[in-house]
């Protein structure tokens, strides 16, 4: 599958007619004793990617209030982050849930979200959501083949789960830029809930073999850069568990000829930032939080503001020196983000600190809980 970004082709015979005519010119240049001009470098790409989308009911409260007469509008919430989505070359989301029908609509525990929610994300520049998660099996089958039918209406590309055996094995390729860009997704469980009967792979469950395997059939289907989103992680904590050291250190430390088999690893479920690393020369997030969630509550009943805080990771790339080189992040960045529940939308943290409002403690705490694992000295910065 192709995302929604395509670049514009040229005709065979138009660039074909366009080099001869720079050719001519640089020839008469070099005639004429002047030099013909560089040539121009090679464009790279910006990648952003944004945490756990899982509307409670206070949040499709809100989506209908803002809807005004009747249905569901996701947009006002999303607008704050806006500028940081539709200026990257890609973006991506993490659809936690499922959708419902008919007005049958729920938050926690089981989640059946309105599908006018990928109309909003598609509408502020999303251009594809990872939907693995614990709650895909929420609703069964029929809520995941609601949720990817809606997800294509709003012209959103989506990795995780599958409607049939076919778009399980497919490899979700987006445009970034010049960049062809694969998407895989995978979650460590569906809490509990069986994988639908003869649908085994309706859910890409967490297995490294496999996830290695499909980074490579990636690659092989023509992708330069190849992205990994994971849920995984323990609730609640801060700092990464086991289970996601083990795994990042050895989808890390894959490659093939030389080359690393995956490029970024995008983590969410924990419902609170954690920590961005370099491992193995490839860049980890392993938790962005919730971007959008209802009044959480911790693993000892509290309410706790940290699952109403995120972060946007920023990334980008430049293309290889010699084709079939690696693609290198030049640059990596951390945008804080807050789900102001009064207002019922998300918040730049940094831009809204720009503007008076008193959010430096909420970026102090997303930004030592970013950096705490040395990050810094591998580059990352937080970004505008």
């Amino acid at each position: 599958m192709i995302g929604r970004r395509p670049q514009v082709a040229l005709a065979l015979t138009l660039t074909a007619v366009l080099a001869a005519a720079a050719a001519c010119q640089n020839q008469e240049r070099q005639e004429s004793g002047h030099p013909a001009p560089p040539a121009p470098a090679a464009r790279g790409f910006t990648l952003v990617a944004s945490g756990d989308v899982l509307p409670h009911d206070s949040v499709i409260d809100r989506a209908a209030y803002d809807a005004g007469a009747s249905g569901f509008d996701f947009r006002p919430m999303l607008f704050g982050v806006e500028p940081v989505v539709s200026h990257a070359d890609l973006a991506l989301c993490h659809m936690e849930t499922v959708y419902g029908a008919d007005g049958a609509y729920s938050g926690y525990p089981s989640f059946k979200s309105p599908p006018q929610i990928a109309r909003g994300l598609a509408a502020i520049g999303y251009d594809g959501c990872s939907t693995a998660s614990n709650h895909a099996l929420d609703d069964g089958a029929p809520g995941i083949r609601r949720t990817l039918d809606a997800m294509d209406e709003a012209g959103l590309e989506h990795a995780g789960t599958a409607r049939n055996a076919a778009e399980a094995d497919s490899v979700t390729i987006l445009r970034a830029g010049p960049a062809k860009v694969a998407h895989l997704s995978y979650t460590y469980d569906t809490n509990g809930i069986p994988l639908p009967t003869g649908q085994p792979w309706a859910v890409h469950l967490i297995d490294t073999d496999r996830m290695i395997a499909d980074a490579r059939a990636a690659r092989r289907a023509g992708a330069d850069v190849v992205v990994v989103s994971v849920h995984w992680g323990t609730e609640w904590q801060d700092a990464p568990d086991r289970m996601q050291l083990t795994l990042a250190k050895r989808l890390t430390a894959s490659a093939t000829n030389g080359r690393p088999d995956i490029d970024l690893i995008l983590g969410t479920h924990a419902h609170i930032p954690q920590a961005y690393e370099k491992v193995n020369g490839t860049w980890v997030i392993y938790g962005m939080g919730d971007q959008i969630a209802g009044e959480m509550y911790n693993n000892r009943g509290a309410r706790d503001p940290r699952g109403n805080e995120s972060t946007i990771g920023r990334f980008t790339f430049a293309p290889p020196a010699r084709p079939g080189e690696r693609w290198q992040v030049t640059k990596a960045e951390f945008i804080p983000q807050l789900y102001d529940l009064d207002a019922g939308r998300v918040v730049d943290v940094n831009r809204a600190i720009s503007r008076g409002a008193e959010l430096e403690g909420v970026r102090d705490r997303i930004r030592d809980v970013v950096l705490s694992r040395g990050a810094a000295e591998d580059g990352l910065v937080m970004g505008e």
